[in-house]
């Protein structure tokens, strides 16, 4: 069996790595370099965790997807995820912990509330204007993105994959489950479009459906008087009634970075990524509501990404024509599932499983 995979993100990469595990052989086409500096994969660190409350079948996803970055780990020499927890600060009288408990206790992950005075000992850097509770949740942490699919790629060459970097795929035939790349038309059994922010432009019927949206993210440099605490700190989650913003910690190398998980919808991932005063403002908003003393952070780069979105934040993993997938994993939360995206196709691909029910344990509607 051959299988062609465009795109180079995680969900490429993973699917490439479960593939080759299973003895397929795998070409994977990429416009840039592989990995691709300017993927939305392509990153210092992204939070992992096991709360999903508000999209169910998610976080019942999250357990095999932890036993996956372990075989992962395995593959690759070293791990690349530091478990922090994850403190969640909320601004709002919804109750955010009540639904979020009860998941976690039917996963069977550790969690606890967090009063107000030991946000403020423990997480100094916390601005408490505002702030009605907290909670902490185990099953979580940073995962080093950048290291992730840089190994990657270097165990995918050294295991026989095909790595075609700098090859922009201009067109894609699902029927016959062939690309064409520079005029040249290259064959396989399947095709697998994982294109993330350009997977219109090869499959338009999805451009409507998996919408490109430009992202921007702050790396800081924090004031001296909270330089400890962020060294010790957990993954940190502001949550108010029309918003939320994360935040990830300086530790193992990285830096701080803060986002907030509002989708622009807009834009295209050819797109220049140069951050605007619009780009910028709605985090700094954010900055200016979670931190104390937020005047006092350095800002050490304003970063662009993009990634696409669904209407109700779902993965698209489907079959398309006689030879083809359409593989949509974004969302806000590709990057954490990666793994399980790509070892889930590849075994409805091999057939150890069916395709339907593939598409529905990814859309985190149904078990295998």
């Amino acid at each position: 069996m051959k299988v062609s995979i465009v795109g180079a993100g995680i969900g490429g990469l993973s699917l490439a790595w479960a593939l080759r595990r299973r003895g397929v052989e795998v070409t994977i086409f990429d416009q840039g370099a592989i990995p691709n500096p300017v993927s939305s994969s392509f990153d210092e660190h992204r939070i992992t965790r096991h709360t999903y409350a508000a999209l169910d079948g998610y976080g019942a996803l999250m357990v095999p997807t932890f036993a996956l970055y372990e075989q992962l780990w395995r593959d690759l020499g070293r791990s690349h995820y530091l478990p922090t927890g994850a403190v969640y600060v909320s601004r709002t009288d919804e109750d955010y912990y009540g639904p979020t408990a009860r998941e976690l206790d039917g996963l069977g992950i550790g969690h606890r509330a967090v009063s107000i005075a030991e946000l403020e000992a423990r997480l100094p850097f916390v601005n408490l204007d505002g702030v009605h509770s907290a909670f902490e949740a185990e099953g979580a942490g940073m995962l080093f993105a950048r290291r992730i699919v840089e190994d990657l790629a270097r165990w995918l060459e050294e295991n026989g994959a095909d790595l075609r970097p700098h090859s922009r795929v201009t067109a894609i035939d699902p029927e016959a489950g062939t690309v064409t790349v520079d005029g040249q038309v290259h064959g396989a059994d399947v095709v697998v479009v994982a294109a993330g922010a350009w997977i219109g432009d090869l499959l338009p019927e999805q451009a409507r459906r998996a919408v490109p949206s430009r992202q921007l993210v702050l790396y800081l440099e924090p004031p001296a008087q909270y330089a400890a605490a962020w060294a010790a700190a957990p993954v940190v989650v502001d949550m108010g009634a029309d918003y939320g913003n994360y935040v990830l910690p300086p530790r193992e190398g990285t830096r701080l970075k803060i986002g907030d998980h509002v989708f622009t919808r807009r834009g295209h991932g050819s797109d220049d990524r140069i951050a605007s005063e619009a780009d910028v403002q709605p985090v700094l908003a954010a900055l200016n509501r979670a931190f104390r003393d937020a005047g006092d952070y350095k800002i050490l780069e304003r970063k662009v990404c993009y990634y696409t979105v669904t209407e109700n934040e779902r993965f698209v993993v489907e079959q398309t024509g006689g030879a083809g997938w359409v593989v949509s994993a974004c969302s806000g939360h590709g990057f954490k599932l990666g793994v399980t995206v790509g070892d889930t196709l590849a075994r409805a691909l091999v057939g150890e499983i069916s395709g339907a029910a593939a598409t529905r344990y990814l859309a985190g509607l149904g078990s295998l």
